[in-house]
């Protein structure tokens, strides 16, 4: 994955952390594994399919 793909997805999966641990709907430690679980994601074939989605959302939600 380049990293003009993973851009936009970073972005998305962080901003949704940041807004889930400022709301106290998870603890710092859940948000930590959210993280851990994000690295591992983007190690494995499904990165294409999580970035396919949010490139698919940011172009039908920006346009």
């Amino acid at each position: 994955m380049s990293e003009a793909a993973a851009l936009p997805l970073m972005m998305v999966f962080g901003a949704l952390t940041v807004l889930l641990v400022r709301s106290r709907e998870i603890r710092w430690w859940q948000a930590l594994i959210i993280f851990l679980f994000g690295i591992y994601a983007a190690l494995t074939p499904i990165v294409w399919t999580v970035t396919g989605l949010v490139q698919w959302f940011i172009a039908r939600f920006t346009a």
